[in-house]
């Protein structure tokens, strides 16, 4: 049985930094995870994804250069570093995972049809 479970999210005013975390139970090192947010009206979209094996990761170009995703398998836990925050930025944010050994790869962790499991969510409110 997989869990997985969010931690840290906030309110922090535009230009600050949030850090979420998600432990991972039931969950194997090589396979691909994601973050995913959601805001209030609109589709859920990913944020960011890494690679289970090769650690590759993809972004977003709304956050690319703002967040960094980051996991420690030996605490089987993931990451997702919040810098320079917007008021568009504001959501709930998901952890997420794919149960697929031979799809591993950031870019295999995209859509929200390939996602297995997701977390119960982490709510971000960035204020201007």
């Amino acid at each position: 049985q997989v869990n997985l479970v969010e931690s840290g999210g906030g309110s922090v005013q535009a230009g600050g930094s949030l850090g979420l975390a998600c432990a991972a139970s039931g969950y194997t090192s090589t396979y691909c995870m994601a973050w995913f947010r959601q805001a209030p009206g609109k589709e859920r979209e990913r944020v960011a994804s890494i690679g289970g094996r090769a650690g590759d990761r993809i972004y977003t170009d709304s956050v690319r250069g703002r967040f960094v995703i980051t996991k420690d398998n030996a605490k089987n836990t993931l990451y997702l570093q919040m810098n320079s925050l917007k008021p568009e930025d504001s959501a709930i944010y998901y952890c997420a995972g794919r149960i697929d050994d031979s799809r591993t790869s950031a870019g295999q962790c995209i859509a929200v049809s390939e996602i297995d499991y997701w977390g119960q969510g982490t709510d971000v409110t960035v204020s201007s």
